[in-house]
């Protein structure tokens, strides 16, 4: 019996406050990235150095990498 461990990629979206996103450019971006196969895993907002908001998403790859 073979078993398969699950193995993830990541990826992070920022949207500065220095940019100033509106929230459906926001949500286009988030569609954009689920279409593709990632989920969002956290979310960081901080108004200190501009970081604005950060996304944090994975998806599944295969055992070669591809992606699931």
């Amino acid at each position: 019996m073979s078993t398969q461990m699950e193995t993830f990629e990541y990826d992070i979206l920022s949207f500065p406050t220095t940019h100033k996103t509106s929230v459906a450019d926001m949500r286009t971006s988030l569609n954009e990235k689920d279409a593709d196969g990632w989920e969002v895993v956290s979310i960081s907002s901080s108004e200190c150095a501009n970081v604005g908001h950060m996304v944090f998403l994975k998806r599944e790859t295969t055992t070669n990498g591809a992606t699931a």
